[in-house]
């Protein structure tokens, strides 16, 4: 598929979730915001519509923030990290949350304003061509959104970019095991729920290694509950779709994991 076309289509999805307030299923790569590393204590704290459930993991947990840091997120959806982080970097600290769907933006500034957050701002524009400065952050996190992009080394690139010497990056995404079949990965469903997107896992580090990120390191990895695939009902249309036999399922969810990766930027 086409960059563009895909990068569209993604963007219109992601729109219309903005639109409908929530994910109109699980996902393949998402599910239920508490079984993903938030606690009930964190999700009360946030604005009603900040979460969506579109992640795949609690980056803001693993990011060893601290009071008066700088941190940007990577496709920042309805705000969800961005207000957990704003609570740990606190006043003198700031938050910018950048995403390329306008609707997403529109909702997450109107939930910045009701949750009354003096030190979040939302940005629109691509995680390819982050709109901010070099040397802006001390930490960047990101939430299942990395492989939704068709240029994943730009944009681990740009992240360098605007990190601060000893700056911290932190993404939770989903990665590939074993090669994908055909139809999978060209198949609209599967990219736009993450699977079709994903690269292998070896390739993904090395595209965050190239970018100029030392001390690269999975702290966690987990593979999907077959369950989850063969209960969700996008995951199923994508199996339909991509003629793959209930047989053949189980081999597919142990191609993919979810993994949480950090990174540190040199002092020089």
């Amino acid at each position: 598929m086409r960059e563009e076309k895909m990068r569209k289509i993604v963007r219109e999805r992601y729109g219309e979730i903005a639109k409908t307030k929530s994910c109109c299923s699980s996902r393949t790569c998402s599910g239920t915001s508490s079984k993903i590393g938030y606690s009930e204590k964190e999700l009360k704290s946030v604005p009603e519509g900040a979460d969506l459930s579109l992640g795949c993991g609690n980056p803001v947990a693993l990011a060893s923030l601290r009071e008066g840091e700088t941190v940007i997120d990577l496709g920042s959806g309805g705000g969800l990290d961005c207000f957990l982080a704003s609570k740990i970097v606190g006043e003198k600290g700031k938050v910018i949350g950048v995403d390329m769907t306008p609707e997403m933006i529109d909702k997450a500034r109107e939930n910045c304003r009701k949750g009354k957050y003096k030190n979040v701002e939302f940005r629109l524009g691509e995680i390819e061509n982050l709109p901010v400065a070099d040397n802006t952050a001390d930490a960047i996190i990101s939430n299942c959104v990395v492989n939704l992009s068709p240029k994943k080394k730009r944009v681990f690139q740009e992240a360098f970019r605007a990190l601060k010497p000893s700056g911290r990056l932190m993404v939770s995404d989903i990665v590939l095991l074993k090669e994908l079949p055909d139809a999978v990965r060209n198949n609209v469903q599967a990219y736009v729920g993450c699977v079709g997107g994903a690269v292998m896992k070896d390739e993904y580090l090395e595209s965050i290694r190239e970018a100029g990120f030392q001390k690269v390191r999975i702290v966690e990895e987990e593979h999907f509950p077959l369950k989850l695939v063969t209960d969700d009902p996008e995951a199923r249309t994508i199996n339909k779709d991509a003629n793959i036999p209930i047989g053949k399922v189980k081999e597919l969810v142990d191609s993919i994991a979810s993994i949480r990766v950090c990174g540190v930027k040199p002092d020089k």
